[in-house]
């Protein structure tokens, strides 16, 4: 009977609220490094292609300056831009162990833009205004945010 009371203690011990967040801090901690990871491979590799996709547009362009349309093009550095936001929204993770949540929106912001700028007039009009309330939520979302952090320091 004893080793098992030695063993359940352990285990308590080992489960306490104090242990147990302590092992919930490292996982985050580890599960952030690896998204960090992941996102600097993701980063490298779409900033590798879009420079190889201008060399390759502007180089052995025949027709104009550009053969591909500029939307294609601002598609392509805006997707950079928010690999860029989606880093720096884990390295300020990171650094504080809080979300930015003005970080989330602007990166959010960013996404929807690139969209609109994208975006193909042949798709219904439902998706126009799906992107257009979208835009109005996060634009709201950000000023009321940055409204009380004003407030607030």
């Amino acid at each position: 009977m004893v080793p098992r009371s030695r063993w359940w203690q352990r285990l308590a011990a080992f489960c306490s609220d104090a242990k147990f967040l302590h092992l919930v801090s490292w996982a985050e901690n580890a599960a952030a490094k690896v998204l960090a990871i992941a996102m600097l491979i993701v980063l490298v590799i779409s900033l590798g292609d879009l420079i190889l996709f201008l060399f390759v547009d502007l180089r052995f362009s025949s027709e104009s300056l550009f053969r591909t349309e500029l939307i294609t093009i601002f598609g392509r550095f805006l997707s950079v831009l928010i690999a860029l936001e989606i880093l720096q929204n884990i390295a300020a993770y990171l650094k504080q162990h809080t979300i930015q949540l003005e970080l989330v929106v602007i990166t959010s912001l960013t996404a929807v833009a690139r969209k609109i700028i994208i975006f193909d007039a042949k798709n219904s009009t439902a998706d126009i205004g799906g992107l257009a309330i979208a835009t109005l939520c996060l634009a709201l979302s950000y000023w009321i945010i940055r409204h009380l952090n004003r407030s607030q320091h």
